[in-house]
């Protein structure tokens, strides 16, 4: 099976009226994912930021549980915290991936949007299942990755779609279902 990376992408973002920005690091998107990353057996969790003091706000965050008290006080999310890394950029984490695997990853992204290079679930998880080039999975914050971000990657996830009109969940529940679709176990065939 190949080795599976993730990365929560803070720039380049778009807002809601399509500006490019940067968005701002939040505690519970630290804690969540590195708990279902850690679940699922990702290798890395990558948090992608660009500004300095928002990297130094997230290494504060994750001390606290990794060997101040909260690594004492729960000791569980002292060991998710383990497979998480603070980068400055996506070509940073995909560096990281690069130099651990000796290949450069397949690069893969999520958007609520279809674009000529989209590929199903079932197809990303088959790669995983019976590849051995890395796979690095990059969700976007805020109003998705730009347009030029977006051109650069190798595939992109379908959308998640739920029965009704409705469609807009948070990363952490986006990267929560995702994982588990890509890594979880095969429940539809049991009986």
């Amino acid at each position: 099976m190949a080795n599976l990376y993730i990365g929560l992408v803070h720039y380049p973002i778009y807002n809601k009226h399509y500006e490019v920005i940067t968005t701002a690091i939040t505690n519970y998107d630290i804690h969540d994912i590195a708990r279902a990353a850690t679940t699922y057996e990702v290798k890395k969790y990558f948090v992608v930021h660009n500004i300095p003091a928002q990297r130094e706000l997230a290494k504060t965050i994750m001390s606290h549980w990794q060997t101040g008290f909260g690594s004492t006080y729960n000791p569980d999310r002292k060991d998710a915290f383990a497979g998480v890394e603070l980068v400055s950029s996506i070509r940073s984490a995909v560096e990281q991936v690069e130099t651990a695997e000796g290949v450069k990853p397949l690069i893969v992204t999520t958007d609520a949007r279809t674009y000529e290079n989209t590929v199903s679930y079932a197809w990303m998880r088959e790669t995983l299942e019976k590849g051995d080039r890395p796979v690095l999975v990059l969700f976007g914050t805020g109003y998705g990755m730009t347009k030029e971000t977006m051109q650069e990657f190798d595939y992109i996830l379908e959308p998640i779609y739920g029965p009704g009109e409705y469609n807009h969940l948070s990363v952490r529940s986006a990267v929560s279902i995702i994982l588990d679709r890509l890594r979880g176990e095969a429940w539809w065939a049991k009986k």
